[in-house]
């Protein structure tokens, strides 16, 4: 044990400036430069089939592109001609991949009948996707001046893994149980109309 003396403190703060000196100087030398923040994620290939079906790209709409302009990452929008796929790229765990409910109430539309649904019911449709026969997705139907929508989605991280629930992978991701980079998919199509 050090005895607590005036030499020994003064010796001591001696000994704290010269490390706040050599971490200044190493700063200093290093370069100068701060690293850059990642504001997005690698860009990668929009897929050209969904679901067997050609796909074409969409512009996103204000509200999506207000929204996009504050997202950690990429948003996306295709279709087929019969329903809209939204694809949101991240690369780090955020609260702002949020449920697709939650922008459905903010738009207005009443949410009902959300619950978990295999994919396995649809394998042969999901077949392109590469869909696991025990994996899920949230659905639900969003209602709004007589125009009703069947809304899907699901994340999967980097190595194939799959969450139906936004707050599991947010949880999972910030854990390190999860890697990304993660893509959220979320498929609307109108019930009881042609194309959307």
């Amino acid at each position: 044990m050090v005895e607590n003396s005036f030499q020994n403190r003064a010796l001591g703060k001696i000994l704290f400036g010269g490390i706040m000196l050599i971490c200044t100087l190493a700063g200093a030398f290093s370069g100068g430069r701060e690293p850059e923040p990642v504001h997005g994620i690698q860009a990668s290939e929009l897929p050209l089939h969904w679901q067997g079906t050609a796909v074409r790209p969409l512009a996103l709409s204000a509200v999506e592109q207000r929204f996009a302009d504050r997202f950690p990452g990429r948003i996306s929008r295709l279709t087929d001609g019969r329903q809209i796929i939204v694809l949101r790229d991240v690369a780090a765990p955020t609260r702002m991949l949020h449920p697709a409910a939650d922008c459905y109430r903010a738009l207005g539309y009443r949410i009902e009948g959300e619950h978990l649904e295999s994919i396995s019911l649809h394998a042969g449709a999901m077949a392109s996707e590469g869909a696991l026969a025990n994996d899920v997705r949230r659905c639900f139907i969003a209602r709004k001046e007589g125009l009703a929508l069947r809304v899907c989605e699901q994340i999967e991280d980097a190595r194939g893994q799959r969450f139906a629930d936004t707050s599991a992978w947010y949880w999972a991701a910030a854990m390190g149980q999860s890697s990304g980079p993660w893509r959220a998919v979320t498929v609307t199509q109108a019930l009881g109309r042609g194309s959307v």
